[in-house]
């Protein structure tokens, strides 16, 4: 039985309908907090002195993703990517769902 997994996924799924930021408990100390910004989403999530960023921005033009890992003021990932297209809302938030993942196992790694 996995309880804080399972409010993760519903947080994740829920918070397309909320337009305050959402907190999630996470397993090692990590404090990830959802927030939707317009049509795209932003999630930050921390652990100590380690923080990881992702800004998903929507227009009706195009996408933009930021993406960001700091430890105490040092960036160790500045990244940007432009999509030609609006992604949907399914993509948004299955973006962010496979972010949250992928630091919550590198997060575990170290």
């Amino acid at each position: 039985m996995r309880p804080i997994s399972t409010l993760l996924r519903i947080a994740i799924l829920g918070v397309g309908l909320l337009t305050s930021p959402i907190t999630v408990g996470a397993s090692d100390d990590l404090h990830i907090e959802i927030t939707k910004k317009g049509l795209g989403k932003e999630v930050v999530i921390t652990q100590g002195a380690r923080e990881w960023f992702m800004l998903i921005e929507v227009t009706p033009e195009n996408s933009v993703v930021l993406r960001q890992e700091k430890e105490h003021d040092r960036y160790l990932v500045d990244e940007s990517e432009t999509h030609d297209r609006p992604m949907t809302t399914g993509e948004v938030d299955t973006t962010i769902t496979d972010y949250v993942n992928s630091v919550k196992a590198r997060a575990t790694e170290k």
